[in-house]
């Protein structure tokens, strides 16, 4: 929100600013532990690795090495737990740790300081908020130029993950740096949406489904449409991972101006886990042998089970025990999020929305995503010339992975191997967005 406000009196202003800011603002604001901690192995809880100086974890006595038990008495019984409880801090908000140290119980009452928010030079940042239709109210953020007049924008959206789209000071990595990138050169207004309990969104991520994030990325593109600054008919959707794949049906929604795709899939999530779990046994090592009797035997089942008939991973062990070695996910969770989230995803028919699309369409993958499958985005050049489309380009990024990072193999990335930042992958959405919106580079 911005508020003018004139006045005489200096007070005055103080306190209007204040009210307005109160009755605009629901959200409380996010902390961040300035700790290292990992849920234990061993026994319930999670284990303080290391702890920042004169951080409010340090001042209350707490000490690598003591193992987080309960907060605000919520039993930290699994890493299930353990993550929301690590996401949902919240600033200036007293919060209760009770941890085991020499087998005594530790218990103290602090607070944490709320996160700086992030600015930009010569941009205008809001942090402002939405409520979906499922009621759950979530941050968004948006940035400006400052400049009069409406102006072309940007709506970005992530992946499937529970990781922020906030650049908030001292936060790094290369997805970080494609979104400030994006914000900073791009001279365009860009929208970026928090999940459900992400950053100061209320709600919990590892609980939300897929029909949860739907409907808050349509409130808060309604919202973007309404701002007197933008240019409602200039409006850009650029998606990344799980968000390529939401990019076409919310721009056929809400008639955008273009579609960029980035790291996408087109078939059906059960087809698409089916070619991952492959890929992954070839990175093992596997013989062709081998993996023909996995997929058969372990991965077919795992997936018809939990994607077709609706059950969770645990009940799908539970009717073959024999999946259990072979099953690296949580009882009923994948990737962070619950089973109904992919369950939902399934039953949804993205790929239909690629025959639809009428806007231009710009789609980047890397060579070396072993995420996604590159005949997957030559499927969707395929449809889209079919159904007489014409503005469409695929660009297949030299050594990109899926983690916007260079890699000299798709399997170096799969093992987590050191690879490098290369900016030029950003500026060609930059260069995307402001074609697509008439804005000359």
């Amino acid at each position: 929100m911005k508020i003018e406000v004139k006045s005489s009196g200096p007070i005055l202003i103080v306190f209007l600013l204040t009210a307005c800011l109160l009755s605009a603002q629901n959200l409380g604001r996010r902390a961040v532990w300035q700790a290292k901690i990992a849920p234990s192995n061993a026994a319930p809880g999670a284990i303080i690795q290391s702890i920042e100086k004169n951080s409010p974890l340090e001042k209350a006595g707490f000490l690598p090495g003591d193992r987080l038990i309960r907060v605000n008495g919520v039993s930290i019984l699994d890493e299930e737990i353990w993550s929301d409880i690590f996401y949902g801090l919240r600033g200036d908000t007293p919060i209760t740790i009770e941890a085991v140290r020499d087998n005594s119980l530790y218990k103290k009452q602090l607070r944490f300081e709320p996160l700086e928010m992030e600015s930009h030079t010569n941009l205008e940042t809001f942090y402002e908020e939405i409520t979906s239709a499922y009621g759950i109210t979530q941050r968004i953020i948006i940035t400006k130029p400052r400049k009069k007049g409406r102006q072309p924008a940007v709506v970005l959206i992530g992946g499937l993950s529970c990781s922020s789209i906030e650049t908030y000071p001292g936060r790094k990595g290369n997805w970080v740096q494609t979104i400030t990138d994006l914000v900073e050169k791009s001279g365009m207004v860009v929208m970026r949406i928090e999940k459900p309990g992400v950053g100061d969104s209320d709600g919990d991520c590892g609980q939300s489904d897929f029909l949860m994030d739907l409907e808050g990325y349509r409130a808060a593109i309604r919202n973007l449409k309404s701002k007197s600054y933008v240019d409602p008919d200039k409006i850009v959707i650029y998606g990344s991972s799980m968000g390529s794949a939401l990019a076409p049906l919310l721009a056929n929604e809400f008639n955008l101006a273009g579609v960029i795709s980035d790291g996408t899939f087109f078939k059906t999530w059960y087809e698409h886990m089916l070619e991952i779990e492959r890929r992954i046994l070839q990175f093992q090592g596997n013989t062709e042998a081998e993996i023909v009797e996995k997929m058969n035997n372990y991965f077919i089942p795992l997936y018809y089970g939990m994607l077709i008939e609706k059950k969770t991973y645990q009940e799908v062990v539970n009717t073959y025990p024999a999946l259990a070695q072979f099953n690296y996910h949580g009882p009923a969770h994948m990737y962070g999020r619950p089973v109904r989230y992919y369950q939902q995803l399934q039953d949804f028919n993205l790929a239909g929305q690629w025959e639809k699309l009428k806007v231009p369409v710009r789609i980047l993958r890397g060579s070396n995503d072993w995420i996604m499958s590159a005949f997957d985005n030559k499927m969707i050049l395929q449809v889209l010339k079919r159904n007489g489309h014409s503005d469409h380009a695929l660009l297949e990024y030299p050594g990109l992975d899926h983690w916007n990072t260079i890699h000299k193999t798709s399997k170096d990335s799969f093992e987590g191997k050191a690879g490098k930042w290369d900016e030029g992958t950003v500026l060609v959405i930059i260069e995307w967005a402001q074609e697509m919106a008439g804005i000359q580079p």
